[in-house]
């Protein structure tokens, strides 16, 4: 049986959203693209909210909407491509055990991206309110990237992004986030204790496969705190295999 008219319209209405919205490189509210794709303001502001909420687009503080980190992800190819569809299963695996979402994200052309995303009911993801190109102080995946980038790579990443002050707890000076980077207790493995959102806190630990770089991680409720060093000791062997895997088969 075919995919109905509907939602094929539906699907239709969506790629014409994102292809308005790529071509404003400094994000369109919903009114514009509206005009621009001819839909009514009512279904694009239903499909933009759709979009935001699966990672498709970003919404600026502005209002303006831009294409978002999943999407560009899929631009990543070649070893990118590779290296998600390996590391997919132990991210599964980390849900399972775990039962929290499971991140992989990979650093690109001096960008941090979420790559993947293995989520479930009983796991379910955090709310991805800020794309993590803006957010890389402030997550655990971030800063396990941060954290292996020599200074020069780092004060260039810091030099071109603004610590965004995104709860109370977020380090909002590069200073305070080296020093935090470089004394972190259980490194390799950096920590997030709700600096991306309120009542979520992460762990990950940085994964290699010859010049990519990258991080894998888990999310999960702040009442869940008391199990970091267990989550730590599950992660690093997880990533240590792998890089292994990654650096025979590539």
């Amino acid at each position: 049986m075919g995919a109905s008219p509907t939602l094929i319209s539906s699907v239709q209405r969506a790629f014409r959203l994102l292809e308005a919205a790529s071509a404003h490189e400094n994000g369109a509210p919903a009114k514009q693209l509206a005009r621009e794709t001819g839909l009514p303001l009512g279904t694009a502001y239903h499909l933009l909210r759709t979009l935001v909420h699966d990672g498709y687009l970003r919404k600026l503080d502005d209002g303006g909407f831009v294409l978002g980190d999943r999407l560009q992800s899929l631009h990543s190819g070649g070893l990118g491509q590779t290296m998600i569809g390996r590391v997919r299963p132990a991210l599964s695996a980390l849900r399972d055990e775990l039962s929290s979402a499971a991140y992989l994200t990979l650093y690109e052309d001096g960008e941090i991206r979420v790559s993947e995303i293995v989520d479930g009911p009983r796991a379910p993801r955090v709310d991805l309110w800020v794309g993590f190109e803006d957010a890389g102080h402030a997550t655990a995946l971030g800063k396990a990237v941060l954290r292996e980038l020599d200074d020069e790579e780092r004060k260039d990443y810091l030099s071109r992004h603004t610590l965004n002050d995104l709860t109370p707890h977020t380090v909002t000076t590069a200073v305070e986030l080296v020093r935090r980077l470089e004394t972190a207790s259980l490194a390799p493995a950096m920590t997030d204790l709700e600096e991306y959102a309120l009542g979520t806190v992460c762990v990950a630990v940085p994964v290699h496969s010859g010049s990519m770089l990258g991080s894998i991680g888990v999310s999960m409720p702040r009442s869940r705190l008391d199990r970091l060093d267990e989550i730590r000791d599950r992660l690093v062997p997880t990533a240590g295999r792998i890089t292994r895997t990654l650096s025979l088969t590539m």
